[in-house]
């Protein structure tokens, strides 16, 4: 299951309490002052990681502690630290204070870490308070709470490629056909339910990571269908690919439909609705002369717009090979 918010709250551990303590020992009458100090508490650390997708372990569970510091002990022994509680995050997760509103870190890399809470410090023994006007002392501090705090997880997903278009443009058909992975595919609205994470491989070992963002509709950026609990994963693209289904079954108008589009992004992001875009018209098979794709680009006043079938496969491998080299920096031929 597909997870993308989490709300938690998370405590570091409390240090260990000092202690009080004497030394004893045959034919030692006056054994001095030998307790130890409280260990630290544990701290709360978020780690991001290549292999985590989801944020689902948070659903199901909202209460994280780190452990607790052991006190201290006779014979100057001192309580162990508490062990840090490092909760494992997808890359490109960002976490939130929300009794402050604060953003605290952006995990936008594998392998960050992050502490957000602290352990508490451990309390000084009473061996640690003998001075040359109490030789002999009776107190002890007591370890110190650790922090706590009323986070957000959203994750945003990273990829070079994030496609979009109407729910049954295509999108996933595509995705399956250029990478290995398998989203659910049937003809019916809003097919897909949740981002779906795709690595195009080439030869050469050449590859890149191409996200399926759920179909949009007119009204996205206000709320309207499933798109708008996704927009926020296409900000993290670097290319945004625009499916169009070049004879759709409602009878629609293609170059109306991307307009349509075009005005979700912009009205959910300036920034999003600036990021570099590729067309592609799909369907090209159930065309009989390619008529549906000259007038598409008259409509649109494009002459980049690349042409394929998801369904047999036409004009996938060429597109994955532009898609390289945009993603690399490499401008792609003029050739569609």
């Amino acid at each position: 299951m597909f997870i993308d918010e989490a709300k938690i709250w998370v405590k570091a551990g409390n240090g260990g309490h000092g202690c009080i303590s004497f030394r004893r020992e045959k034919f030692m009458a006056k054994g001095g002052p030998d307790g130890g100090n409280g260990g630290r508490g544990g701290n709360i650390v978020f780690e991001s990681c290549a292999d985590v997708d989801t944020l689902l372990d948070f659903s199901g569970n909202q209460h994280w502690k780190a452990k607790n510091g052991l006190p201290g002990e006779g014979s100057n022994r001192y309580g162990s630290d508490g062990e840090d509680l490092v909760l494992k995050v997808p890359v490109g997760t960002l976490i939130f204070d929300t009794d402050i509103d604060m953003q605290i870190k952006d995990l936008n890399k594998p392998g960050m870490r992050v502490v957000v809470c602290k352990g508490g410090r451990g309390g000084k023994g009473n061996r640690e308070f003998v001075s040359a006007t109490n030789q002999v002392p009776r107190i002890a501090q007591d370890g110190t709470l650790g922090q706590e705090r009323n986070l957000k997880l959203e994750l945003k997903l990273i990829a070079d490629v994030g496609m979009v278009g109407l729910p049954n443009a295509g999108k996933s058909t595509l995705v399956s056909m250029c990478s290995k992975a398998r989203p659910k595919i049937a003809n019916y609205p809003f097919t897909t339910l949740s981002p779906v994470l795709g690595i195009v491989e080439l030869s050469g070992y050449r590859r890149f990571l191409i996200a399926d963002i759920p179909g949009l509709i007119e009204g996205a950026s206000q709320g309207a269908g499933l798109g708008h609990d996704f927009l926020k994963h296409i900000e993290r693209t670097g290319i945004i690919v625009h499916i169009l289904d070049i004879l759709p079954i409602d009878g629609s108008d293609p170059a109306q439909n991307y307009r349509s589009i075009r005005k979700e992004l912009e009205s959910y992001s300036a920034e999003l609705a600036q990021k570099r875009e590729v067309i592609v018209a799909n369907k090209a098979d159930l065309s009989q002369d390619g008529s549906e794709v000259e007038k598409l680009k008259r409509d649109l006043g494009r002459d980049d717009i690349f042409t394929i079938s998801a369904a047999t496969g036409e004009g996938i491998t060429h597109l994955s090979e532009e898609l390289w080299k945009m993603v690399k920096g490499i401008e792609p031929e003029e050739d569609f």
